[in-house]
């Protein structure tokens, strides 16, 4: 199963040709999922969306009438579409600012660039760690939060392909809080055991050869284990 980054996401919608509102034909801003999911709670399974805010639209001025006969409740409908598809649906607004606030087509474009930048100069840096040896050097990178995911996927991948086994206890110290970054790391921890042919004791986590029979630093037995 492919994921991709928050950055690869934004990137290929920018590109896109905004698409037109079925209802009024007015161009859909790109549009940003809040935290806090509206509807179900579920959201749309995108971090982006394109939403007509046209205050003109059919959908969006007949819209209050209507969940008021049938709801008894003071909304109505923007339209969206789920960037990439000829999918459009309506998503509820509770007055005419409700959703504009996550209204980043200019946000987007500049936070790209700087997006794009830091990426360049995270991978040159990857780059001159590679050919230096630097191991250090990587795992700086992969620790710093503000860096772009893609630069620390790929610090995380070669941490694993030339890491020593003294990586891998502050990899394991580390919660990352991105599926995407824990799994490489995970990957790379393994990298490490299978070049170096160790493993982790079961018992106290401590690092061993992959053929021990008893832990040197707990005493138990881990044959089999």
């Amino acid at each position: 199963m492919s994921f991709e980054t928050r950055e690869e996401v934004l990137e290929k919608v920018i590109a896109m040709p905004k698409p037109k509102c079925p209802h009024c034909g007015v161009e859909m801003s790109l549009w940003e999922e809040p935290p806090m999911h509206m509807g179900d709670g579920l959201g749309w399974g995108t971090p982006f969306l394109f939403i007509c805010f046209s205050d003109d639209c059919s959908l969006y001025r007949e819209g209050w009438k209507h969940i008021e006969e049938s709801y008894a409740h003071k909304a109505s409908y923007r339209c969206m579409n789920y960037p990439g598809t000829d999918v459009f649906e309506v998503m509820p607004v509770f007055s005419d600012m409700g959703g504009r606030g996550q209204i980043c087509d200019d946000q987007a474009m500049a936070e790209q660039e700087v997006s794009k930048e830091a990426i360049k100069r995270g991978f040159n840096l990857l780059a001159e760690f590679f050919t230096t040896k630097d191991g250090p050097g990587m795992m700086r990178l992969l620790l710093d939060p503000t860096e772009p995911a893609r630069v620390r996927l790929k610090a995380a991948e070669m941490i694993g392909d030339l890491g020593e086994v003294e990586s891998i206890e502050p990899l394991r110290n580390v919660r990352f809080g991105n599926e995407l970054i824990q799994k490489k790391v995970d990957e790379a921890v393994a990298k490490i055991h299978e070049r170096h042919f160790t493993r982790e004791c079961p018992f106290c986590a401590e690092i061993i050869k992959r053929r021990a029979n008893v832990c040197k630093h707990c005493g138990k037995e881990v044959a089999g284990t």
